[in-house]
């Protein structure tokens, strides 16, 4: 698990970067994390209705969520990502 793409793509979609989350759907390995990000900006350029944004947004918050409650990461690792987004 690449606990990155998770970073990124969480700190893209409050950012609502979609070029970033559009590259990050490119790069990723994991295909629930490419197709929710997809799906979110598909309804973030097409839909008239904020509600379906929000929802697709939701959904992919909730799957990273998800992912962060499936696979803990341990505090050391933790320093190790900061020291690699820092430097």
């Amino acid at each position: 698990m690449n606990i990155t793409d998770y970073d990124k793509a969480l700190y893209y979609t409050h950012h609502c970067s979609c070029m970033e989350l559009s590259v990050l759907m490119a790069q990723t390995d994991d295909d629930i994390l490419s197709k929710r990000i997809e799906k979110f900006i598909s309804a973030f350029i097409g839909e008239n209705n904020y509600r379906i944004v929000a929802c697709e947004r939701d959904s992919l918050l909730k799957y990273i969520d998800h992912v962060y409650e499936a696979n803990p990461v341990d505090l050391e690792d933790i320093e190790k990502y900061n020291i690699v987004f820092l430097n």
